[in-house]
């Protein structure tokens, strides 16, 4: 990174609030402010009776979960593509209350996400503890590569990158530290020679030196293709090797992240292999299930395992839980579920088994619930208070220049010239949607000037998004819906609806969006009236990963910009 460059990064840093620091105030004359913001969300699902947990046990978009011990204390981090700050870190000792205490990613210098789509960035982290070290392995699609963050306490701060030059065309490292004391590198990463066929990948493994923090030695393959090449299975990735009973156990995605999505387990005696696939592979799977099925969990797979003080195995997993079809906009949730070895191989579901949304928690010690829900139904308020934003708040890409600040019990947002729809980091905060029933709301004080607009946003990424705005029309103050609903259309969407407001210059407008599956609703209210309808009942299918692609979810927040159409 350049000079330049960093002292970029660190000004933004500092202004963001998304550090430890204080921010200073916005410029108070063009921002806008927002007393605060709620989210709440209700699925009309089973409770959890006593002694029981409730899957997903991180709802919304929170993939790729990767799991480690610490003595009594367990640790869990997952994907954000190109959201800042990235990879947020969990803590739990009974591995169903979690906490968020930090993200991994947290300085704009350390990775640069650019005009990176959103699905692109950091993939797939795996964590691991030894010897009171703890170690993150990780890609930067588009961005790098391969690279190694260090620290001794998970909630940060976390090291710059070390960048893994022989994992280059790979992705999805992890680690394995043997019993001997020598580490290993696990990835996927291209087959030897062209691929027989779309999607054809290899896993590879290599030694790691934990002082040096680099590979070193020759690159073994593992695996080539899959469990059996000669049905050409598709983009195993993700891997991880546990040692048990004498036996290295290799497991590994396979199927890809949709419906076909699996896990697959290989074993062999010497952790270079060669390595032999159960015969009764998958071990977890949904794609068996019909899919007729009464609120359907989906797309399982891409999972890791921890060991409990009393010997037993738990995974934790992705899954997604679609409202019709393969549509969800809730992204790819973590999920929880025991692993049984009886066989000599590790089961999560059996052939045809449905993945329960309550079961009976772990033999571990009783927690309290976690002071924040991400699980089940509950409400959340943010009054904007505090110096620094709660961690689970994000933005896409990273900071370059000041334009939030908390001050006064408010958030404010300065309105820029970059739309939602380009592929840049706006004047947006957000939130992730974690209910497939779920809705938002905020107070918002502005007075619009020229184009400037500033309002309640429901996102997928820069191409599908809605908008319910305060700006200024010909006559005085509106409210208006926009949408972008595909590259085609332009980068600022399009009006749906819009409605004079009765309201003096600055005065509050509160602002709310609901989702019930694929049906978005928005609507606004003034001083003390009644809730106002605004562009009826919309299809919210287009903030679906089906329609939007890519790999994360929906999220709703506030925002500004200064050129609105």
């Amino acid at each position: 990174m350049t000079p330049t460059r960093a002292l970029l990064a660190a000004a933004a840093l500092a202004a963001t609030g998304l550090s430890a620091a204080a921010t200073p105030p916005a410029p108070p004359a063009a921002a806008a402010r927002f007393e605060w913001f709620e989210y709440r969300g209700a699925d009309p699902l089973p409770e959890a009776g006593s002694g029981e947990y409730r899957n997903p046990i991180l709802q919304g978009f929170y993939p790729d979960p990767s799991i480690t011990r610490a003595g009594d204390d367990y640790y869990l981090v997952t994907s954000t593509f190109a959201w800042y700050p990235g990879l947020p870190v969990f803590h739990s000792r009974d591995l169903v209350n979690w906490t968020q205490i930090g993200n991994a990613l947290d300085r704009p210098d350390m990775l640069d996400f650019g005009t990176l789509g959103l699905s692109q960035g950091v993939f797939a982290p795996a964590i691991e503890h030894h010897r009171g070290t703890f170690y993150i392995a990780n890609t930067c699609v588009g961005c790098g590569g391969n690279f190694v963050i260090t620290a001794t306490d998970p909630a940060g701060p976390w090291s710059d990158p070390h960048w893994l030059p022989d994992l280059e065309g790979g992705i999805d490292p992890s680690l394995f530290f043997d019993e001997d004391g020598r580490a290993w590198m696990i990835n996927n990463g291209p087959p030897v020679g062209e691929p027989l066929y779309d999607g054809h990948r290899a896993i590879w493994i290599q030694e790691f030196d934990p002082q040096t923090l680099t590979t070193k030695g020759e690159r073994t393959l593992l695996v080539n293709g899959g469990v059996d090449i000669s049905t050409e299975p598709v983009w195993i990735e993700g891997p991880h090797i546990y040692k048990v009973n004498g036996w290295y156990y290799l497991s590994a995605a396979e199927g890809g992240t949709a419906i076909n999505h699996s896990q697959v387990v290989l074993r062999s005696r010497t952790v270079t292999g060669p390595y032999e696939p159960w015969e009764d592979n998958p071990y977890l799977t949904q794609r068996d299930l019909p899919e007729s099925r009464a609120n359907p969990i989906t797309s399982a797979g891409h999972a890791d395992l921890v060991q409990l003080p009393d010997g037993s195995w738990w995974a934790t997993f992705l899954a997604v839980r679609p409202y019709e079809g393969d549509y969800y906009n809730t992204g790819r949730e973590t999920f929880l579920m025991p692993v049984d070895w009886s066989s000599g191989w590790p089961r999560i579901t059996a052939p045809g088994e449905a993945i329960p949304y309550t079961r009976a928690k772990p033999n571990l010690p009783q927690q309290s619930a976690a002071a924040l829900p991400t699980s089940g139904p509950f409400t959340t308020r943010d009054e904007f208070d505090g110096p620094t934003l709660p961690l689970y708040w994000m933005m896409p890409r990273l900071p370059q220049e000041r334009w939030y600040a908390l001050s006064n019990g408010t958030l404010q947002l300065q309105p820029r010239p970059v739309a939602l729809g380009e592929p840049a980091n706006p004047s947006f905060l957000a939130r992730r949607q974690q209910h497939l029933n779920a809705g938002a709301s905020t107070l918002l004080s502005f007075d619009p000037q020229g184009q400037a607009e500033a309002g309640l946003a429901a996102f997928q990424n820069e191409n599908y998004w809605f908008a319910l705005g305060l700006a200024r029309g010909p006559d005085g103050p509106v409210v208006r819906l926009r949408r972008r609903a595909g590259e085609e259309d332009p980068v600022g969407g399009t009006v749906l609806a819009s409605a004079p407001l009765a309201i003096e210059p600055g005065a509050p407008i509160e602002l709310r969006v609901e989702a019930r599956g694929p049906s978005y609703t928005f609507a606004y209210k003034v001083r003390a009236g009644e809730w106002q309808a605004l562009g009826g009942d919309l299809d919210g299918r287009i903030l679906s990963t089906r329609t939007a692609g890519g790999f994360v979810g929906a999220v709703f927040g506030p925002y500004a910009v200064a050129n609105a159409p």
